[in-house]
């Protein structure tokens, strides 16, 4: 896919909050999810069964902890929703098969039914986003980002 000319840069920041990494991070996934929010409202999910459903749409179950964590919740917010979804039909619970004192969380075929086509959308909506992007700022873009990610969660550790 070719990409067009990166978008034009705004004037150099004046204030702190204008070049800090922490504001302006948290500010651009705010825009970003801002505008596929009304998608994911429109498919009958809130903010978190999107980013659940997401997270699980490659069939790997997680536990509570991993979700809580994948998906920016507290344990307990989560076990709740987790309760709730599994009362609509969109997950399931059940044993690890490498560790039976483990509960994982997976996708039901209803809950993957569900999340599909905002995937889609969501893939459409990110390119949309980073048109005038090379795929090498890209790259370098999400590498960074995972980086920063992998940083964080070793300090959790």
């Amino acid at each position: 896919m070719s990409r067009k000319p990166a978008p034009d840069c705004p004037a150099p920041p004046t204030r702190f909050i204008d070049d800090y990494l922490s504001y302006l991070l948290a500010r651009a996934s705010h825009t970003v999810y801002r505008e596929f929010h009304a998608q994911v409202q429109a498919a009958g999910l809130g903010t978190l069964e999107w980013r659940l459903l997401a997270t699980l749409s490659d069939g790997d179950g997680l536990t509570i902890g991993e979700l809580a964590r994948e998906i920016l919740a507290q344990q307990p917010t989560l076990t709740k929703l987790v309760q709730r979804m599994e009362k609509a039909g969109w997950v399931q619970r059940g044993a690890d098969p490498a560790d039976a004192r483990r509960t994982l969380v997976f996708e039901t075929k209803q809950g993957r039914d569900t999340v599909a086509a905002l995937l889609a959308q969501a893939k459409v909506h990110e390119d949309a986003l980073l048109e005038g992007f090379s795929e090498r700022d890209i790259t370098a873009l999400k590498k960074i980002l995972r980086t920063l990610i992998s940083r964080g969660d070793a300090n959790d550790v």
